[in-house]
């Protein structure tokens, strides 16, 4: 009995000193399985102190206090500052209060990883006493949120791309991944990388699980140079109109081609910014509501066409009213420019430029300030009231010397110390702004929302619900938050498309470097709540969205586009146009397909018979100088014309037979002179008819 207990005791110790050899022989595992802890020195990691724990270091926006409190049981750096390595100047190079600087304090903490060996290629872990410290392996959304935010500031990441910067410094294979510690997220959808001490796969297996909670982006064509914004006419075609920066608007068929001709080339007029923060070019673009019938549309752009601001100043933002060509309806009428508004402007950040038309009629024109100082707008000597502003005109006016109206709910109309046209003030930057055509009424419950920067700090955003008469350097915003780049907010649309119902009502917007996030408003509270949007990868969608997000845009159906661009450069043809599609209805339902219009004329009786002039957007025809009628056919002329002359141009008559000059004043002599010899020999020849007759007889 005792043999057998013996035995027994002897196979388990075997088995354990087994199991104990093989752990040391293969300690480490495949990378997708359990790892053995290790610095980059190959020594195992130690406990951290308790005093050393409650040490207050950065503020890293993360759980703990410095490195140390990221690891606070096992770590590399058991005391503050046991660097044990340099770092590399080339990377770590940033070292004022951005978000920049945040994210590298937070990579520099790698080295004191219990996973440290792991995190950082194999050459990278020789000779650790003298090399110096570069990039671990960084986790697939966190390397692309750490390229988009240091893109402009650490030298070097400007020469490749995102996604060939993350090639190289991203995790592949299913390896270890920094971060490597429970990082909470100031904001947005479920990332890939670890916010619990879990495996990538695992991650990405519980991405895969929820992909069905996710949208996805369809690339509509590409080619494009610098696209700033995208709309439809209303007119029933299906046409897109896409804003490119330099000065041309493109359309895109509805069955997806680009036709080359623009629909309004003015790039000659505008003055359009090539490097990055840069906002000048052509800014906005908004159709009448009743742009079918009378062909109307209005542009702004910033230009230095004209000097005739007082003070220094470095353009001046217009907005200019055009038709479209009677002939041809792919085309805008250039001689039909009508100058709306001219605001000279210092800097050239903060523009605004937006135009669009709410449900209530009024076109509504939204400034930025410009990054105008107090000191600024004494020197402009008050042309600067607008900036900052949300202005609102009534168009639709028969008046022929004037180009637009103020509507008399303006909170200024009969204002005296504010210009009547401003509708609301205090904006800074605007993103895009959008508004809900569904609005029931349009008097009190008209809804428009806009991005811009937080008025305390520059770099928070904020979500603006653009009320009559609010100043909103003091009212409170819909919603403030940090983002998660230093990139602005571009802005988005209210989603009143068919094709998805679980977006239907939706504020979608986003950052400039690919972070989308929606609004939905709380049908009992009617507050605006905040809500991540998650865009699908893989098998669940055809392709990943690449690039940065310049704007948004919508169809006659109400679906939302997004705009994008890989390079900075305006003359690039590198913008691409995306559709956000539901992947539960990936084709469009029965329901929501509509027949598409054919492209025709302009066919009010303004357009047909007003040869001679303009037509209002009322319909109302006026006349050039020098027309006049109802229809501007009746020449006039200065004094009237005379003896019977008639008037068929401007100061220029058609005269009788017998009658010269301008107004048929002077008696044509010649022609006095050719009738009186033709009668002289009538008379000659009769007198010699007669003598002939008389010698004959006698």
């Amino acid at each position: 009995m005792q043999k057998m207990l013996v035995l027994q005791w002897l196979l388990i110790w075997g088995i354990a000193l087994l199991v104990l050899e093989c752990d040391a022989k293969f300690g480490e595992k495949s990378e997708a399985g359990t790892r053995r802890r290790r610095c980059l020195n190959g020594s195992p990691p130690k406990r951290v102190k308790k005093k050393h724990r409650k040490l207050q270091t950065l503020d890293l926006g993360v759980a703990g206090d410095g490195c140390i409190g990221l690891y606070p049981r096992l770590s590399c750096c058991t005391k503050p500052d046991n660097t044990g390595l340099q770092i590399d100047p080339k990377i770590f190079s940033v070292t004022n209060n951005t978000e920049c600087a945040k994210l590298l304090e937070e990579i520099r903490c790698a080295y004191c990883s219990p996973h440290a060996q792991h995190l950082f290629h194999p050459s990278e872990r020789t000779d650790t006493s003298e090399r110096q410290l570069v990039l671990p392996t960084l986790c697939k959304d966190y390397c692309k949120e750490f390229y988009y935010t240091c893109r402009g500031q650490i030298p070097g990441l400007l020469q490749t791309t995102a996604d060939e910067f993350c090639f190289y410094y991203g995790t592949r294979d299913n390896r270890l991944c920094f971060p490597d510690f429970p990082r909470k997220q100031i904001r947005g959808p479920a990332s890939n990388y670890l916010d619990q001490m879990e495996e990538y796969d695992k991650v990405e297996e519980i991405s895969r699980k929820h992909k069905h909670n996710c949208h996805c982006i369809q690339e509509v064509v590409r080619g494009l140079r610098q696209p700033v914004g995208v709309m439809h006419s209303g007119d029933g075609s299906y046409r897109l109109f896409i804003l490119e920066k330099e000065g041309y608007v493109k359309i895109l068929s509805p069955e997806g081609d680009l036709i080359k001709e623009p629909f309004l080339d003015v790039h000659k007029v505008v003055q359009s910014g090539i490097k990055g923060g840069d906002e000048r070019g052509l800014l906005g673009l908004a159709f009448h509501p009743n742009y079918k019938k009378n062909g109307k549309l209005y542009v702004s752009y910033t230009t230095n066409q004209e000097r005739w601001a007082s003070g220094p100043h470095d353009h001046i933002l217009r907005v200019v009213e055009y038709t479209v060509s009677r002939k041809n309806p792919s085309q805008v009428d250039v001689r039909t420019e009508k100058i709306f508004l001219e605001v000279a402007e210092l800097h050239r950040k903060h523009l605004g430029g937006q135009l669009l038309f709410g449900p209530d009629g009024f076109l509504y024109i939204f400034l930025g300030d410009g990054m105008i100082t107090i000191d600024d707008m004494e020197e402009m000597d008050g042309l600067s009231d607008f900036t900052g502003s949300v202005l609102r005109l009534d168009v639709d006016i028969d008046m022929c010397g004037a180009l637009y109206s103020i509507p008399k709910s303006n909170p200024h109309f009969n204002s005296t110390n504010q210009p009547p046209e401003i509708f609301a003030h205090g904006l800074h930057n605007p993103g895009r702004c959008a508004v809900d055509h569904h609005s029931k009424d349009v008097n009190t419950n008209l809804t428009i929302i806009c991005s811009d920067s937080s008025t305390k700090n520059r770099s928070s955003t904020r979500i603006l619900q653009i009320i009559k008469g609010k100043d909103y350097e003091s009212e409170p915003s819909l919603l403030e938050f940090k983002p998660m780049s230093s990139g602005p907010m571009v802005g988005g649309f209210i989603y009143r498309g068919c094709q998805s119902e679980r977006l239907y009502g939706s504020y979608v917007f986003g950052d400039r470097y690919g972070n989308f996030i929606t609004l939905n408003q709380n049908p009992t509270t009617k507050q605006w709540q905040e809500k991540p949007f998650c865009l699908g990868s893989g098998t669940s969608c055809r392709g990943p969205f690449t690039g940065h997000i310049l704007g948004f845009g919508e169809d006659e159906q109400g679906e939302v586009y997004i705009l994008s661009s890989s390079k900075s450069m305006t003359q690039s043809h590198s913008g691409k146009l995306y559709k956000i599609i539901d992947p539960k209805r990936p084709m469009m339902p029965e329901e929501c397909k509509r027949p598409v219009l054919p492209v025709q004329p302009l066919s009010s009786e303004c357009s047909r018979h007003c040869k001679n002039g303009h037509c209002t957007p009322t319909g109302k025809c006026c006349c050039n100088q020098g027309w006049e009628g109802e229809f501007c056919r009746i020449a006039k002329c200065e004094p009237a014309c005379r003896h019977g002359g008639v008037c068929v141009r401007p100061n220029k008559c058609l005269c009788k037979k017998g009658f010269l000059g301008p107004q048929c004043e002077i008696v044509d002599r010649n022609i006095r002179r050719v009738a009186r010899a033709g009668i002289l020999d009538q008379i000659i020849d009769v007198t010699s008819y007669l003598l002939d007759l008389t010698s004959y007889i006698v």
